[in-house]
């Protein structure tokens, strides 16, 4: 049995926090769209059988777009070159993006969308305005893998919760993603510091680290939404699931929880204190970590599991990158410290309206294949949703180790958010957490205008809302 299968299975690990985010329409809107998009129906006009259960079309092509993020796009063109590898007349392409929701959402305007796109990313498409174009995943679950086994019975458990919205399945997430604290394992025992376990602890390492002329924190301008990640994890595991509800159901007061405050008070005083190195709001997200990883001018730097991937050719020499849960505020939290936030990322969904809609359910067959999953665990470092794929020295990464034992340690206390991902407002929130972490605004301000971004998409009655039981 693999590292993985230990946590995963003995804790029930996606079966606890991943189940937590399947949403519940309010009214009807989303209830009408569940009985999909009948794309795949009208399209496969190839001979079905066990080695092409979709029917792909001889000669077709199959048009994916894959978000390059910190997984970059190899693992899409390698599961790729399988697919033509057992279906030599089909044509695949695959293109990478960085702005999934500038360059697809015209497509889907024109009616012309890919065929297969990973929707990921600070500028991805809030699904709550395509939820009725696209496809329902069930039967690429349903159907056997590579290997002749139901792709349903080689996933963790709960893997559609996430991607299910009133009822629809429709986004597929790829990879398994552990949100915590990174740090140099080998800075620290150098210097003899503790990764901090709350918020107080975290202030006295910003002091110790500005006593060796380091900062504890660096962000960079697309990324300083990591810090509300870290914030809103924080708050959770200190005032627990009302936190949590209150923001995934845009209540009118969700931001004023005391919770959410405490945090936003620690963070504005680690910036007053100057333990931010200055200038993130125009320095490049990557170049920003490099400062972290390769500089070391940072001691800390909140991100998911991702990181260890993007930064591999910028990190230092023996850095021993490790992992760590976010601090709560104070020991006697709603939450142990040991809680954490983790679910599955990359969504790969397949508009309805796509030219080949059975070629991309094939290409996703393809990549739930455990070849596909081995080499995405050993070159992304980082697991995807098939069981067994990740050994238990984790292909040598310190990174990969670490999460092993955040979501062992964890248990049952796994949690997720999707408020950002649904209603698409990650470039709002952007602007103002780039302003408070270079301190041009105050908690005060954070509060209300992160407030008036939840009202405006509560009050649009063109917003498909849902709440999150």
């Amino acid at each position: 049995m693999t590292i993985q299968q230990k946590s995963f299975e003995r804790r029930g690990f996606l079966r606890g926090a991943l189940a937590a985010a399947v949403l519940v329409p309010l009214g009807g809107a989303l209830a009408s769209c569940a009985s999909g998009g009948g794309g795949g129906t009208t399209q496969q006009t190839g001979t079905v059988s066990d080695s092409n259960p979709f029917g792909v079309a001889d000669s077709s092509t199959i048009d994916v777009v894959v978000f390059k993020g910190g997984y970059g796009i190899d693992y899409a063109e390698f599961a790729g070159d399988l697919v033509k590898k057992n279906h030599s007349s089909l044509t695949v392409k695959v293109s990478p993006s960085t702005d999934i929701s500038g360059e697809l959402q015209p497509r889907f305007a024109g009616g012309t969308p890919p065929d297969l796109f990973d929707n990921s990313g600070a500028k991805s498409i809030g699904i709550s305005t395509i939820l009725d174009q696209l496809e329902d995943l069930n039967s690429v679950l349903d159907a056997k893998n590579l290997e002749g086994t139901a792709i349903k019975d080689t996933l963790y458990a709960g893997v559609t919760a996430p991607g299910t919205f009133g009822g629809k399945f429709v986004a597929l997430n790829y990879a398994l993603t552990v949100y915590a604290v990174w740090y140099s394992a080998s800075l620290f025992e150098a210097n003899g510091w503790t990764p901090p376990k709350t918020w107080d602890e975290a202030l006295d390492l910003g002091a110790k680290a500005k006593a060796k002329g380091k900062k504890l924190f660096v962000w960079g301008k697309e990324a300083a939404t990591y810090y509300m990640e870290l914030a809103v994890t924080s708050a959770i595991k200190e005032g627990g699931d009302d936190v949590r509800l209150g923001l995934e159901n845009l209540k009118a007061d969700a931001w004023s929880n005391p919770a959410i405050q405490s945090v936003f008070g620690k963070i504005a005083e680690a910036v007053k204190q100057g333990y931010f190195v200055p200038g993130g709001s125009g320095t490049q997200f990557t170049a920003a970590q490099a400062q972290w990883s390769n500089q070391q001018q940072a001691l800390l730097y909140p991100s998911g599991s991702w990181i260890e991937n993007e930064m591999k050719d910028q990190t230092a020499s023996g850095f021993k990158m490790t992992g760590v849960p976010a601090p709560t505020v104070t020991s006697s939290s709603k939450l142990p410290y040991e809680a954490l936030h983790s679910a599955a990322g990359e969504p790969f969904m397949i508009p309805s309206k796509g030219a080949n809609v059975a070629g991309a359910k094939e290409f996703l067959r393809t990549m739930l294949s455990k070849d596909a999953a081995t080499n995405f665990a050993k070159t992304k470092l980082a697991p995807t949703i098939v069981k067994g794929t990740v050994p238990a020295d984790g292909f040598g990464s310190t990174a990969l180790v670490s999460q092993t034992k955040m979501i062992d340690g964890a248990g049952s206390n796994v949690f997720t958010t999707n408020f950002n991902d649904f209603y698409g407002t990650n470039k709002d929130f952007l602007t103002l957490w780039n302003s408070f972490l270079d301190g041009k605004s105050d908690v005060g301000t954070l509060t209300s205008e992160s407030q008036k971004i939840f009202d405006k998409v509560r009050n649009d009655s063109s917003v498909t809302k849902v709440e999150v039981k």
